[in-house]
């Protein structure tokens, strides 16, 4: 069954549960085609509608770092080339120090976790 459907900007809920439900319909639609296209268009006004609605904050960066230590199996020790000495890294994980530069570069590039969840924390008071 395909819906009458209107592109245009999403300015309220029922708007995006209408533009969801047309998603639905042409969802897969052939690119390059009249449904096609409209498909695009429809993902960029619901993402932006979702972005403006249901905006996720960052996670906290010092749990960020002990979630991807616990995925990638590590251990405290496992942080010392990228930290520092096992004191700091206590210090860090306990927030009784914050991340410098350097440790930031090194977590993004070892734990892949990025910079903007990791350099939220040197800026907050914790």
């Amino acid at each position: 069954m395909q819906t009458k459907f209107e592109l245009a900007i999403l300015k309220s809920k029922k708007d995006y549960e209408n533009a969801l439900r047309r998603m639905e319909e042409i969802f897969e639609a052939k690119p390059n085609t009249v449904e096609g296209k409209e498909a695009e268009l429809l993902a960029l006004l619901i993402e932006t509608y979702e972005e403006e609605h249901f905006k996720i904050d960052l996670p906290d960066p010092i749990e960020a770092i002990k979630i991807r230590m616990q995925e990638m199996d590590l251990k405290q020790k496992d942080l010392i080339g990228i930290i520092g000495s096992k004191g700091i890294i206590s210090e860090v994980l306990n927030r009784k120090r914050k991340l410098t530069v350097s440790m930031i570069r090194n977590l993004s590039q070892s734990l892949h976790i990025p910079a903007a969840v990791l350099i939220q924390e040197t800026f907050n008071n914790n």
